[in-house]
C-alpha cells in the first residue's frame, strides 16, 4: 500500500467514524446518561467488533451476499428491528440515580455484537475492504482493520465525551428526556437510508 493510498485510508476512515450513526448517537445519549467512565466498555465494544468485521468481511464473508443475496435483506430487516429497539430504550432511558432508572450502558459484548446489525458499520467495512484491499490478502485487510482501530476509537470517544458534557444542561430531567427522544428520533432517521436503498 503506497503511501498516499495510506493517508486516503486514514481520512476515510476518520471521515466514516467521526460522523453520526448508530454508534455515535448511542454513544453520546450514553455519555449523557451514564458518564464516560461507564461508557468505556460500550466504547471498547464498538472498537474491537468493528475490527474483527473489518477482518472477517476482509478474508471472504462478503462472499455470503453474493451467494445469497437474501442473506442481505435479511440482514437489512433485523438491522432495522434491532435499531428501532435501541431507540426505544434510548428515548425511555431514566435518568441516572433515580428509581424508575434501571437503565444501564450498553455492555462490550453487546455494543460488538451489535456492529453486525449496524447498517453504517456494514456499509464501512465493505467499502474499506473494496477500496483499500481489493486483492484481499490477509496483510492488507490487517492494515485496514488496524487503521480503522486507531482511528475509530477516539472518534467515538468524542460523541461519548460530548454527552458527557451535556450533562450538566441535562441535569434537569425535562431537558435529558427531550434529550434522549432527540437522540431515539436521529437513530430512527438513520434507518430510513438503509430502507430508501
Amino acid at each position: 500500500m503506497t503511501e498516499n493510498i495510506l493517508f486516503a485510508l486514514a481520512g476515510f476512515a476518520l471521515v466514516s467514524s467521526i460522523t453520526p450513526g448508530p454508534n455515535n448517537l448511542m454513544l453520546m445519549a450514553s455519555g449523557a446518561n451514564y458518564g464516560f467512565r461507564r461508557t468505556i466498555p460500550h466504547m471498547l465494544g464498538v472498537g474491537v467488533g468493528f475490527v474483527v468485521m473489518v477482518v472477517l468481511v476482509g478474508i471472504g464473508l462478503v462472499q455470503i451476499f453474493d451467494t445469497w443475496p437474501v442473506a442481505h435483506t435479511v440482514l437489512t430487516w433485523v438491522s432495522v428491528t434491532y435499531l428501532l429497539w435501541l431507540a426505544w430504550r434510548i428515548a425511555h432511558a431514566a435518568a441516572p440515580g433515580t428509581a424508575s432508572g434501571a437503565g444501564r450502558p450498553m455492555r462490550f459484548y453487546e455494543a460488538a455484537a451489535f456492529q453486525w446489525v449496524n447498517p453504517k458499520a456494514w456499509t464501512m467495512s465493505l467499502n474499506a475492504v473494496t477500496l483499500y484491499a481489493p486483492e484481499r490478502s490477509l496483510t492488507s485487510v490487517l492494515l485496514v482493520a488496524a487503521i480503522f482501530g486507531a482511528i475509530n476509537l477516539p472518534s467515538v470517544s468524542s460523541w461519548t465525551v460530548m454527552g458527557q458534557q451535556m450533562r450538566k444542561v441535562l441535569s434537569n430531567p425535562r431537558r435529558l428526556r427531550l434529550f434522549n427522544w432527540t437522540m431515539a428520533g436521529l437513530l430512527v432517521a438513520s434507518v430510513v437510508p438503509v430502507l430508501l436503498q
